[in-house]
């Protein structure tokens, strides 16, 4: 895939009504700051810089949080196994920014029950040292119950604080068939842990994005924006809907565009050969049956021959997931059959009596974690960590462009800070504040009790019913009080193709989430793609919604119709029956 390809977003003819944030930069077109890369970890720290006062801007080529940070695997989790690639400090930190975000993004990130089934005693104990010496695979070897238990208390010794989430807990094999029964009766031992579930991860990245753009007229973003080249009037970047073209002046120019840092700068006249990302594909199951087996909880589960499968229950389906495959970023990434086959063998090693099968998959996605270059380096063993590479800028004396090499969701937050630091740093300010405990988005004021919860609901519910108002909390967090009060007035029309929203919702959501394609809706302001649920005549009556507030013609309205449906089809095997005409 070239830098000019969009990973999510179908090609369709110009809306005719300008962008108003488009025309916000070209009316002024300097900045202190300018951010490349609207997925999480560029969305965070134009949120950390804004929160200082900065004058910054993000552009985002694609849509905001649509390219790896959309292919996650929805956990925030302190990554145990990467205690075995001796990187505790990223341990550590993770496990500390699960538990902050814990507090301070409640509305989407919740305590995750994770059970690990255990077929043998001592196994692994001898390679793993080897293992985390030389960092090379060796012969596969699963982890036995020792050298999980082991594992589990350091994990536990570094989340200390409070009691975020419980610690560790043990089960023999008598104990651990009457939780969770369908599990495969040859195992040993269960090991159950906890860590973060984070359910709608986009939306908690546009929370952290609306955060950014609160902090005043400073912090602006845009969208389907690509930065196209470096000269010396700064970055030139091209409007993805019109075409047109413009530069963008700045002190410190930021590439945040993940896997695609490389591809990026070599767009800014930069050869560098910093990534190496590896690609990760799921699939997400409609099966009641295997649901039910979760027990509520991730299912966590490493083969014999070094493979790793987990079985998470989502939004009442079962994610299954992840590869970790070596991937050209030129090429897109989507998720193979022989990858899909991989996913049920191992399904089915863990519920040996359970049958999954390919017409119970309701999506599938793929996405290129943004690991640095590794070479003979085995890909499980590649640092999760991050690192900032800077260089000044030739074309234009003064300005310095700093890669990001690196980065996870769970840290997001604490990335932003250093290498927001590290900005600061070289426009000559200092912190104004720290983010850390600073709720996100919906967050702020979500209640995290029973009663609390009541009392938000009762207080919001009046225009729009209890039941709705709770949904709605669910969805946006606190956020949920500007949508009811921008419904509450009259009744809401539910989509007749999923009465879980109304067209008002639509509606408000494009008007105030910088929505420019339907595929943006379809796939990252709601959950309809991610759980199965779209069909040719909802993604009509979407488009609908959609194209009236964005002032579509029945021409724009349909390729935006059929340029889903193609994304749909090519990128997570979702094949939609031809649509219906657009009224």
């Amino acid at each position: 895939m070239s830098p000019t390809t969009s990973p999510t977003t179908p090609r369709s003819t110009p809306a005719p009504r300008p962008r108003a944030e488009i025309a916000e930069l070209r009316a002024r077109p300097t900045a202190e700051v300018v951010i490349i890369g609207g997925g999480i970890n560029g969305i965070a720290t134009f949120r950390d810089l804004a929160l200082q006062g900065v004058d910054v801007v993000l552009v985002e080529r694609d849509d905001f949080v649509s390219g790896a940070s959309a292919a996650s695997s929805h956990m925030i989790h302190g990554g145990i196994r990467y205690l075995e690639n001796g990187e505790f400090r990223l341990v550590q930190e993770s496990v500390q920014e699960r538990n902050g975000l814990l507090r301070i993004a409640p509305h989407y990130v919740k305590p995750l029950r994770t059970t690990v089934p255990i077929f043998s005693t001592f196994s692994g104990i001898l390679s793993a040292p080897l293992r985390f010496l030389t960092h090379r695979q060796g012969a596969p070897t699963e982890r036995g119950a020792a050298l999980i238990k082991a594992g589990l208390t350091i994990y536990d010794a570094f989340s200390r604080d409070g009691g975020s989430v419980p610690r560790h807990r043990f089960l023999g094999r008598k104990r651990s068939l009457a939780e969770l029964p369908a599990l495969n009766p040859a195992l040993k031992y269960t090991a159950t842990y906890y860590d973060a579930s984070m359910h709608d991860p986009e939306r908690l990245a546009l929370d952290v994005l609306h955060d950014g753009l609160a902090a005043g007229p400073h912090a602006r973003a845009a969208n389907h924006l690509e930065a196209v080249g470096f000269g010396p009037a700064g970055v030139r970047v091209r409007d993805g809907v019109t075409g047109d073209e413009f530069d963008l002046a700045a002190d410190v120019v930021v590439n945040t565009s993940g896997p695609w840092t490389d591809l990026t700068n070599a767009q800014l006249g930069r050869e560098t050969r910093f990534m190496g990302g590896t690609k990760g594909s799921h699939i997400v199951l409609d099966h009641p049956e295997l649901l039910e087996a979760t027990g509520g909880r991730e299912i966590f589960f490493e083969h014999e021959d070094g493979r790793i499968v987990l079985i998470y229950p989502l939004k009442g389906r079962v994610m299954v997931g992840t590869t970790d495959l070596e991937h050209d970023m030129r090429e897109p990434a989507v998720c193979t059959e022989e990858e899909v086959d991989y996913f049920f063998d191992l399904v089915a090693h863990v519920f040996p009596g359970i049958r999954v099968d390919r017409s119970q998959i309701v999506y599938r996605f793929s996405g290129v974690r943004p690991l640095p270059r590794h070479d003979d380096t085995n890909p499980g063993f590649v640092s999760r960590d991050y690192r900032i590479e800077r260089a000044d800028v030739a074309e234009r004396p003064g300005t310095t462009l700093l890669s990001l090499v690196g980065g996870k969701w769970t840290t997001f937050r604490a990335l932003a800070e250093h290498l927001a630091d590290e900005v600061l740093g070289l426009i000559g300010r200092t912190r104004a504040r720290s983010t850390r405990g600073l709720p996100v988005g919906g967050g702020a004021g979500y209640p995290t009790t029973d009663d609390a919860r009541l009392v938000w609901v009762a207080g919001h519910g009046d225009g729009v019913g209890r039941e709705r108002a709770e949904q709605l909390l669910e969805r946006y967090g606190t956020r949920a009080a500007a949508l009811i009060a921008a419904v509450e007035d009259g009744p809401e029309t539910p989509l007749v193709g999923h009465d879980g929203y109304s067209r008002e919702e639509i509606a408000w959501i494009t008007r105030h989430e910088r929505v420019v394609h339907l595929a943006d809706v379809v796939f990252r302001r709601t959950s309809l793609a991610f759980t199965g649920a779209l069909t040719p005549a909802l993604l009509d009556e979407l488009a609908d919604v959609v194209g009236r507030e964005l002032g579509w013609d029945e021409g724009t309205q349909r390729a935006e119709v059929e340029g889903t449906r193609r994304v749909l089809a090519e990128r997570h095997g979702v094949h939609l029956a031809e649509p219906s005409l657009v009224e």
